[in-house]
C-alpha cells in the first residue's frame, strides 16, 4: 500500500469542514430568508381622515377613523425637509443603508445592555418602529423585539424608503388621539407641516417616543426636556446649526391643542368619502370669512333666526364660499339645516326674470310706462307691499322698487308657463305647493326655490343671459345654457344696478334684488357684479313668521357686507350688447312706448305668427326668412330677441336674414301695444 501524505488528509477534512459550513450556512440563509419573506403583514394602508380642501389644497375640514383618532393623508412632499433632517439624525442616521435592521446599533445596545446589566440605549430602526406601530406590539418584550425585526426586514423587501418613511409620518402617535406627522402639525400649531420652525420641528420628533407622558399641553417641562434632546442630537450630527438649536431652545412648547378646521361644513358633509381627499372650488379665507360674518350679524337677531350665503364666479361657474347657517353648534337657530339647500318662498326675487322674458319678447322695453293700479285677473287681485298704488311708472322704476302689480301684468303677458320653463331651464328646480297649479303669483314667490336655485338664474344675468353650471367641483363648473337673450338680460342687469341701496351703500356698483316672502318668513338679497354673484337668505329653519323682517332692511345690508369681504371694490358690470336699444322713452317704438297686455285690451284680436311656427327649425341657407303674422292691428314693430328690427311696418310679412345659427325669438308688437311670439332655431 501506498501511504498518503498527513497534509493531503488534513486538507480533506478541512475541505469537508468548509463544505459543511457553507451547506450549514446556505440552508441557514434560506431559512432565514423564508423567515422573512413569509412574515405575516398587516395592511400598508392604514385608515386615514377623510379631508376636504379648498381650491388651493388647503384644509377646510377633516373627519375621524372609524375608532375615532386623527389620521391625516400625508406625502413626504408635504413636510418641511428640516423636520425630515431632524427626525432621522435622532431616530436612524445610517436609515438609507441598512435593509431594516442596523446591525452596528444592535452589537452596540447588547455591549452596553450587558456592560450594564440593563438595556441603556435602543437600536430600533425607524422600518422596526413602522413594523411596531403596525402591529401594535410592545417596546421592550423580546419575543416582539424579533417580530419587529422580522417585519422590518420583509418591509424592506417591499416598499421603498420613501415608502416607509410616509407609513411612518402618517401611523407615528402624539399624544391623545392624535397620529401622524400632519395631524400632529395642525394639533399642536394650528398649521400644515410644510413649514416648520426648528422647535416645532424637534418637538413633533420627540413625541412619538413617549407621546402621553411628553404631552406638552399636560406636561410641558417633560415636552420640552425632550424637544430639547433633539435639538442637541441635530446639531451633534449636522442637521442642525448650533445657532438654530440655541433659538429654539428659547421657543415656549405649546400649551394646548388647536381645534381642527371645521369650515363649510354642510357643504363637507355632503361631499365627503371614507378616506378620500375631495378638493373643491370653495376658498378658504373667503368661507373663513362669511362664517365669522353670518355668525356675528345671527348673534345680534332674535333666537331662532338663521343665516345663509353663497357666492360663485359667475364667468366660471365656481362656488367660492357657500354658508348653510350660523354654525353647526347653534342647534336654538338649528345651525345642523343647510338653508341654501332649503326649498322656500322667493318672495320679488324672481320679478327679474319676469321683465327679461317680457324684453325678450318685445313686450316692454326699461323705459316703456306700465299702468300700478288696482286690477283683477280673474279671483286673484295682486297689490303691492306697501298697499299703495303708484299710477302710471316706467318699467325701470317698477323693477327697481319692486312694484307687484306690474310684474303680475307682464307675467299675464308672458305667461306662467313660460316663466316656470325658463327657471328649470336657468337650473333654478323651481317646486309648487302640494296640490298647486302654475300661476301669477308665481310672480310674487308663489313657489319653492332655494338659494343654490336663485344663484343660477341671477348668475345667467350677471353673464348675459347665458347661465353658467355653480357647482363647488372645479371640474363640474361651467358648464352652461342659454336662459335669456344677452340684450334682456343686459336691460334687467341695468336696471338693477339702479335699484335703492341700503343705507351707507353705493348704488350703481352693485345690481341686486330683494325679496320677502309671504308673512315675513324669509328675507332674501342676491346681488351681482361684473365678475361675481352672490346671495343671502335669512329667517327661521323652521318656517316661523318673523314680523317686520324685510329683504331690503335685513338681508341687503347683509349682501353689501359679504361683497366687501370678497374684494375691495366690485367688477364693472358689463357694458352693453350693440343691439340693445338705449334710447330715453320719447325715442321708442310707438307700440313700446306704453305696456299693454292683454288684460289691459277689451277688445279686438291679438296678433298671432302664422311662420314660423313656435320652435321650428329653420334652414338659413337660402339668406331671408319670411315671417308672416294675421290679426293685430297695423303698423307692426318687429324684434329679433328683444331688439327693434323695423318699426311702423304697414306689411303682414317680414323678410328677415338670421346673423348666424342658434336660437333666436322673433316677437311682434302692433299699434294697440297687443305681441306675439315664436321661438325658433336656426339652421
Amino acid at each position: 500500500m501506498t501511504e498518503q501524505p498527513k497534509g493531503s488528509s488534513g486538507v480533506k477534512r478541512w475541505l469537508r469542514r468548509g463544505l459543511s459550513t457553507a451547506v450549514v450556512v446556505a440552508v441557514g440563509w434560506l431559512a432565514f430568508d423564508h423567515w422573512v419573506a413569509t412574515a405575516p403583514l398587516p395592511s400598508l394602508n392604514p385608515e386615514v381622515s377623510a379631508t376636504v380642501l379648498d381650491r388651493e389644497g388647503r384644509l377646510l375640514r377633516a373627519y375621524q377613523v372609524a375608532d375615532g383618532r386623527w389620521r391625516l393623508p400625508v406625502e413626504l412632499a408635504d413636510v418641511d425637509p428640516d423636520y425630515l433632517n431632524q427626525l432621522l439624525a435622532y431616530e436612524d442616521r445610517r436609515f438609507y443603508s441598512h435593509s431594516g435592521v442596523d446591525v452596528r446599533a444592535l452589537l452596540r445596545a447588547a455591549g452596553q445592555a450587558i456592560w450594564h446589566g440593563r438595556p441603556v440605549s435602543g437600536a430600533s430602526t425607524l422600518t422596526m418602529q413602522v413594523a411596531r406601530l403596525l402591529n401594535e406590539s410592545p417596546t421592550r418584550d423580546l419575543g416582539a423585539k424579533l417580530a419587529q425585526i422580522r417585519l422590518a426586514l420583509s418591509l424592506e423587501r417591499k416598499l421603498t424608503k420613501d415608502e416607509i418613511v410616509r407609513l411612518y409620518l402618517t401611523i407615528a402617535p402624539y399624544g391623545g388621539n392624535i397620529e401622524g406627522v400632519r395631524a400632529a402639525s395642525l394639533s399642536w400649531f394650528g398649521k400644515e407641516p410644510r413649514r416648520l420652525t426648528p422647535a416645532e420641528a424637534a418637538l413633533l420628533v420627540a413625541l412619538p417616543q413617549s407621546p402621553n407622558s411628553r404631552r406638552p399641553d399636560r406636561l410641558p417641562k417633560a415636552a420640552k426636556a425632550a424637544r430639547d434632546r433633539v435639538l442637541a442630537r441635530a446639531v451633534r450630527f449636522g442637521a442642525l446649526s448650533a445657532d438654530a438649536a440655541d433659538g429654539a431652545r428659547r421657543d415656549p412648547v405649546p400649551d394646548r391643542r388647536r381645534v381642527f378646521p371645521q369650515l363649510a361644513p354642510h357643504v363637507a358633509d355632503r361631499v365627503t368619502k371614507p378616506g378620500a381627499e375631495v378638493a373643491l372650488s370653495i376658498d378658504k379665507d373667503l368661507q373663513s370669512a362669511l362664517e365669522t360674518l353670518v355668525r356675528d350679524r345671527v348673534a345680534a337677531m332674535p333666537p331662532a333666526l338663521s343665516a345663509a350665503v353663497m357666492v360663485a364666479d359667475h364667468r366660471t361657474g365656481e362656488i367660492l364660499a357657500q354658508v348653510g347657517s350660523a354654525g353647526l353648534d347653534q342647534t336654538q337657530r338649528q345651525g345642523f339645516v343647510d338653508m341654501t339647500r332649503a326649498v322656500r318662498s322667493p318672495g320679488s326675487t324672481l320679478k327679474p326674470l319676469v321683465y327679461g322674458l317680457s324684453f325678450e319678447n318685445g313686450m316692454a322695453h326699461p323705459e316703456s310706462l306700465i299702468e300700478d293700479r288696482p286690477i283683477a285677473f280673474g279671483t286673484y287681485v295682486p297689490t303691492n307691499f306697501d298697499d299703495a298704488y303708484h299710477g302710471t311708472v316706467s318699467v325701470r322704476r317698477a323693477l327697481q322698487y319692486s312694484l307687484n302689480v306690474p310684474a303680475v301684468t307682464l307675467l299675464d303677458a308672458v305667461g306662467p308657463a313660460a316663466l316656470m320653463a325658463r327657471l328649470r331651464k336657468a337650473g333654478a328646480q323651481p317646486v309648487l305647493p302640494p296640490g298647486q297649479r302654475t300661476g301669477l303669483a308665481v310672480a310674487l314667490g308663489g313657489v319653492g326655490v332655494r338659494l343654490e336655485g336663485l344663484m343660477q338664474v341671477f348668475a345667467g344675468l350677471a353673464h348675459g343671459g347665458e347661465t353658467p353650471r355653480l357647482s363647488v367641483f372645479p371640474d363640474a363648473a361651467g358648464r352652461s345654457v342659454r336662459a335669456l337673450s344677452p340684450s334682456a338680460a343686459w336691460q334687467v342687469a341695468d336696471i338693477l344696478a339702479g335699484a335703492p341701496a341700503p343705507t351707507a351703500a353705493s348704488n350703481g356698483q352693485l345690481a341686486f334684488k330683494t325679496g320677502t316672502s309671504y308673512g315675513h318668513r324669509d328675507a332674501w338679497a342676491i346681488g351681482f357684479d361684473g365678475a361675481h354673484v352672490l346671495g343671502v337668505w335669512i329667517g327661521r329653519p323652521d318656517a316661523t313668521a318673523v314680523p317686520g323682517m324685510t329683504g331690503i332692511r335685513d338681508a341687503a345690508p347683509l349682501l353689501f357686507e359679504a361683497f366687501g369681504r370678497l374684494k375691495r371694490s366690485p367688477t364693472p358690470l358689463a357694458t352693453p350688447p350693440d343691439e340693445v336699444l338705449t334710447v330715453a322713452h320719447a325715442a321708442l317704438p310707438q307700440p313700446l312706448r306704453h305696456v299693454r297686455t292683454r288684460k289691459a285690451i277689451a277688445d279686438g284680436r291679438l296678433p298671432e305668427i302664422a311662420f314660423p311656427p313656435n320652435g321650428a327649425r329653420v334652414a338659413r341657407a337660402a339668406g331671408e326668412i319670411s315671417i308672416k303674422i294675421r290679426d293685430g292691428v297695423l303698423p307692426f314693430t318687429w324684434l329679433v330677441d328683444g331688439t327693434p328690427v323695423q318699426t311702423r311696418s304697414l306689411e303682414r310679412e317680414l323678410a328677415w336674414t338670421p346673423a348666424g345659427r342658434g336660437f333666436v325669438t322673433v316677437s311682434v308688437v302692433d299699434s294697440a301695444g297687443q305681441s306675439a311670439v315664436t321661438r325658433v332655431f336656426v339652421d
